[in-house]
């Protein structure tokens, strides 16, 4: 199942008061970037996160969920509209990650 387009656009509104969020679509699903990092994305109207040390500890009660078979766990967003959380969920996982090299 993809995602929707009233759910992607329901998100893209949602996050655009948290910063620099951009959405690249693949293959029915859209990848979610902050700040130019790959950071999730949206999967079968499903907001998923990179389990980075950051995320796990600013969503310590989150469920884990596959975005789609034989990827790896990521976690699984319950409150988008938390604009203060997104903004420190997005900025600790880009900053866990590393650089890309240009």
């Amino acid at each position: 199942m993809a995602t929707s387009r009233s759910y992607y656009e329901y998100l893209s509104d949602t996050l655009s008061r948290v910063g620099d969020v951009t959405f690249r679509p693949m293959m029915g699903e859209y990848l979610l970037y902050y700040e130019g990092t790959l950071v999730g994305g949206i999967y079968d109207d499903r907001l998923l996160v990179k389990p980075t040390a950051s995320a796990v500890a600013l969503l310590p009660n989150a469920a884990y969920a596959l975005p789609y078979e034989g990827a790896k766990e990521m976690l699984l967003v319950e409150d988008p509209e938390d604009s203060e959380l997104m903004r420190a969920l997005f900025e600790g996982i880009a900053a866990d990650l590393p650089k890309k090299k240009k």
